[in-house]
């Protein structure tokens, strides 16, 4: 508590967002502060700004502005809160929409005497992480069918500006049969930040979802809290009431963007394309939250990576591919089945799904493998044969039925309706199925194939 009351006045420097002060004479730093991360407060004539403490050399501590440090005097006072950044945690914060620094945005009440956590804790014991097992059903065709989505499991979707990958990973919130939603939104324009809102209220789905949001307006160095906010929560519902939470992120380039300049400001020495030698740790730290709770719930994280200029070796999307387990690609509106790959739906087909699964999946896959094949052909003007017409019209079905990011089927649906696409193109001989799944599930009526 006297901590708190010390006022340092010896500020040295202000640059960009930092400002280095240094602490009285003799003093000893861990008087002045606990550690590095803990909060201090920038208190000058008319104003006071909440700062964090990102460096300490000797008897020199840097300090990161989280609302800019436009207007802040040489003359200004800093008082060290001893303490690290903590989120707002109680069942009152489900239905609730929150700012960068953790306060109420959508008008309710402020929330200032409930329970607090600590955000960017240590990463889960490993003796405490159950193998990944149970799957979170999206009814999204191509994740359900080809590329489940697994509880525990930390996958990113691939894309580029334009895409509508926001309203996909909207819909995925709204359908995925999670017990509870924690939207992080990094860098948001308002129109972006407004149909989130409005899709999760008009779905009947907000009273399960609460919302971290920084918007393209808001200063740029207080979009590294929302995703640690986000996180700190879901580990909270998942470990203390058992919740299965899903955690939607977006857009993960735009946060490593903050952490560039971040480190710019801090004088760091760059690396690939300007991001820090960090990327992978600091990244990694964050996807690293995902987990399936030995004896309570799990979290699960679907996030936004975009590509820019579509170049998959680009930093952000290169390095979260080795930390991720597959990805989902997305262009030109639809979900590519080549690009996309799950790496943990093994754990779940067949022994959480149909029997028929499995097979099904890998047929689909093949028949429109070959369909891009007959396409290419026609396209050259090469004469087809009765098999390609039958490859050209299964690949047009698949896309419509299948590939759009509007279709909604249930997984059981989803496998009938294959089924059904493959009695309406090919013969029973063609296939190259298991003859009793055949048997048991193939449409006895087949339409003819002309």
């Amino acid at each position: 508590m006297i901590r708190q009351m010390v006022r340092h006045h010896n500020i040295l420097s202000i640059i960009g967002n930092i400002i280095t002060v240094r602490v009285a004479e003799g003093e000893e730093i861990t008087d002045a502060v606990t550690r590095f991360g803990d909060l201090a407060i920038v208190e000058d004539v008319d104003s006071h700004s909440l700062a964090q403490v990102i460096k300490i050399a000797g008897d020199e501590i840097s300090l990161q502005v989280f609302s800019g440090t436009q207007g802040i005097s040489n003359a200004a006072s800093i008082r060290f809160l001893g303490s690290a950044m903590k989120v707002t945690y109680s069942p009152n914060i489900l239905g609730r929409v929150f700012n960068s620094l953790g306060e109420p945005i959508d008008g309710g009440s402020e929330l200032k005497h409930d329970p607090k956590a600590d955000i960017d804790g240590p990463s889960v014991n490993p003796m405490k992480r159950m193998l990944a097992s149970k799957m979170i059903r999206t009814n999204v065709p191509m994740i359900d069918v080809f590329n489940c989505l697994v509880e525990s499991q930390k996958i990113p979707i691939f894309s580029v500006s334009g895409e509508p990958y926001n309203a996909f990973l909207a819909r995925i919130g709204i359908q995925a049969d999670a017990e509870v939603v924690v939207f992080a939104g990094l860098g948001l324009i308002f129109d972006d930040y407004h149909y989130f809102r409005t899709q999760f209220e008009e779905a009947g789905v907000f009273a399960r979802t609460v919302m971290f949001c920084n918007l393209a307006s808001d200063p740029i160095v207080e979009r590294l809290l929302v995703l640690d906010m986000a996180l700190a929560v879901a580990e909270r519902f998942a470990v203390e009431e058992g919740k299965r939470v899903l955690v939607l992120a977006t857009d993960m380039t735009a946060y490593a963007d903050a952490m560039k300049e971040v480190g710019i400001s801090m004088e760091r020495v760059p690396a690939n394309r300007g991001y820090m030698g960090d990327l992978y740790t600091q990244l990694a730290r964050r996807y690293e939250k995902a987990c399936d709770y030995k004896g309570a719930g799990s979290v699960t994280i679907l996030s936004v990576t975009t590509m820019p200029g579509g170049d998959v070796t680009h930093p952000v999307p290169d390095n979260t591919g080795y930390i991720t387990e597959g990805q989902f690609y997305l262009h030109d509106g639809i979900l590519d089945p080549f690009g996309s790959l799950s790496r943990l739906k093994q754990h779940v087909i067949g022994s959480q799904t149909r029997e028929d699964h499995a097979q099904i999946m890998n047929t689909m896959i093949r028949f429109y493998a070959g369909s891009t094949e007959a396409e290419q052909k026609q396209a050259m003007a090469f004469d087809l044969s009765e098999f390609d017409e039958k490859l050209l019209k299964f690949g047009d079905l698949f896309k419509t039925r299948f590939m759009r990011l509007d279709v909604s089927i249930p997984l059981e649906e989803a496998l009938d309706l294959c089924w059904q696409t493959l009695a309406e193109c090919f013969d029973e001989t063609e296939l190259l199925m298991k003859q009793n799944l055949v048997d048991k599930y193939f449409p006895k009526v087949n339409q003819d194939n002309g």
